[in-house]
């Protein structure tokens, strides 16, 4: 009998404390959720031209070895994206990015590959992208400083920038397609 009663409260701990975490989820889910740009998670950080925040400028190498900065770019809006080849998360959104890339030709697009010159390589993001047709301009991040300047802490991460070098919002994370085309929409107007 013991036994049986052991069991009994084992099962309705478990069953209480699964109710919990999905109780816990279920109200968390909606400041946590993926297709949510950082400036529309709070009422009060919607941000307009006059709040926009000036990015911080880098500079970075392009495919071909050339030093380039962010504010080379200034004049078009810019998606810029951190990832890295290794990055699970990074590419599974790849694939809408250059979509978005070939279809949204008045904004410039900045791939930014995390390159450490040990987990990742310039030799290994060039062959990813090669590898699975990507169209869009790549830059390789060898010194750090754009992760740096960005406080890149985990991958992917996106900033939107206006045509004027303000940033207007940003996402942590993988962006599915319709948070990508709000972002653009955001830098556009």
């Amino acid at each position: 009998m013991t036994s049986k009663i052991k069991w009994i409260t084992g099962a309705l701990v478990a069953v209480v404390l699964m109710f919990g975490a999905y109780l816990l989820y279920d109200k968390l889910k909606e400041n946590y959720a993926p297709d949510r740009l950082a400036s529309e998670n709070s009422s009060s950080q919607q941000n307009t031209a006059s709040q926009a925040q000036a990015v911080p400028d880098f500079t970075v190498t392009d495919y071909d070895g050339n030093e380039v900065k962010l504010s080379d770019y200034f004049g078009k809006p810019i998606v810029l994206n951190f990832w890295a080849s290794w990055c699970y998360y990074c590419t599974k959104e790849m694939p809408d990015l250059n979509e978005a890339y070939k279809t949204q030709k008045d904004v410039q697009f900045l791939m930014v590959n995390m390159t450490d010159g040990s987990r990742e390589t310039i030799s290994a993001a060039k062959k990813y992208i090669e590898s699975n047709g990507f169209g869009f301009p790549v830059f390789f991040d060898t010194k750090a400083l754009a992760a740096n300047a960005y406080s890149v802490s985990s991958l992917p991460v996106t900033y939107f920038i206006d045509k004027n070098g303000n940033l207007i919002t940003y996402a942590n994370g993988m962006l599915d397609a319709k948070t990508l085309e709000n972002g653009i929409n955001m830098i556009k107007k």
